[in-house]
């Protein structure tokens, strides 16, 4: 999952994007509204966490211009906790709002909640025509349910976790097999084939001479 942090004060950014790294989410900084605009739009984020107050373009400016392409949910940040910096940011189509300061805890149960009310909850992803339940270990392709072994989604929602990220065979290895039984590392490249077969998985991409990444 991924989500894009736009906040002026350096220390509060730094210290959730480390945080949400910390929790497995892929984060992205911007420092203000006008560079926060510029980074959605290559970030491609899931989830938005806004602070209002900020120089060249404020948080609620840039809600509005997300607004006019994207219901993806935003959730806002502010250091005033009143009734109408409250109103004016729903109004603006906030989803969410949490007032400075806050717990860690907190705001990271206020994403958990969000992304799972948008349909982003990392238990279940969807590519195509194949959807997978992770927590579940359960799988479908076209409504049918596919034949999945639970390494193979073990396996599958390692890549999915560091999407866009190259993962190398020993990699995978490491994270799904206890050093004792590891198997030599191209029984991954069966488990790959099985997965596209049986989902028809066009998503995940071979690097040459290295792994495999999920696009």
């Amino acid at each position: 999952m991924r989500i894009l942090i736009v906040e002026d004060e350096a220390p509060i950014r730094e210290g959730i994007s480390e945080f949400l790294q910390s929790q497995d989410y892929e984060v992205a900084e911007a420092s203000d509204g006008m560079e926060g605009l510029e980074v959605f739009r290559k970030f491609q984020p899931d989830l938005v966490i806004l602070d209002i107050m900020m120089p060249r373009m404020g948080g609620l400016a840039m809600l509005k211009e997300i607004r006019k392409t994207s219901r993806l949910p935003v959730l806002v940040l502010t250091a005033m906790s009143d009734e109408k910096t409250q109103v004016v940011s729903f109004d603006a189509l906030a989803d969410d709002f949490i007032s400075k300061p806050f717990s860690l805890l907190i705001l990271k149960k206020r994403v958990e909640a969000l992304l799972r009310r948008s349909g982003k909850s990392e238990s279940v992803w969807t590519c195509g025509e194949a959807k997978v339940d992770f927590d579940g270990f359960q799988a479908w392709y076209q409504g049918e349910e596919a034949d999945l072994k639970p390494k193979e989604i073990r396996l599958l929602k390692y890549l999915v976790e560091h999407k866009g990220q190259v993962l190398s065979r020993q990699q995978m290895l490491d994270q799904l097999w206890d050093v004792e039984e590891a198997p030599f590392d191209r029984v991954i490249d069966v488990y790959i084939k099985n997965l596209r077969k049986k989902l028809h998985l066009e998503c995940i991409t071979t690097v040459k001479g290295v792994g495999y990444k999920v696009q």
